[in-house]
């Protein structure tokens, strides 16, 4: 996984950003099997790594609609994104089965 991740972060110019196993990431488990899964970061605190990740188009207002999830659990859930989670602080992504989408969102940096 380590190699998809470095070929994510090439592709878009940045450097990687490895999360540790131990830190924890939010994740909407109430929206799996959604066919859209969306991803951001934000920057690291209190032991978390920064990800926030959830399926379906909307993204959630109410802060509870995440549940916290260390980042080792992430491949029982959703193996497919884990090729994106060394991409830095401020990058999103949205991917289905057949489209993907990476960017850098500026205001993930100040929040």
């Amino acid at each position: 996984m380590i190699e998809a991740q470095k070929v994510i972060c090439k592709n878009q110019g940045v450097d990687t950003v490895f999360p540790e196993a131990y830190e924890t990431l939010g994740i909407a488990l109430s929206t799996l099997g959604e066919k859209t899964i969306n991803g951001l970061r934000h920057p690291f605190e209190n032991g978390t790594c920064g990800w926030y990740i959830w399926c379906g188009e909307d993204l959630p207002e109410d802060p509870e609609f995440f549940d916290s999830m260390h980042v080792s659990h992430i491949s029982e859930y959703l193996p497919s994104i884990e090729k994106y989670l060394a991409l830095p602080v401020g990058y999103r992504f949205l991917v289905t089965e057949t489209y993907e989408d990476i960017w850098y969102d500026e205001t993930l940096k100040n929040v």
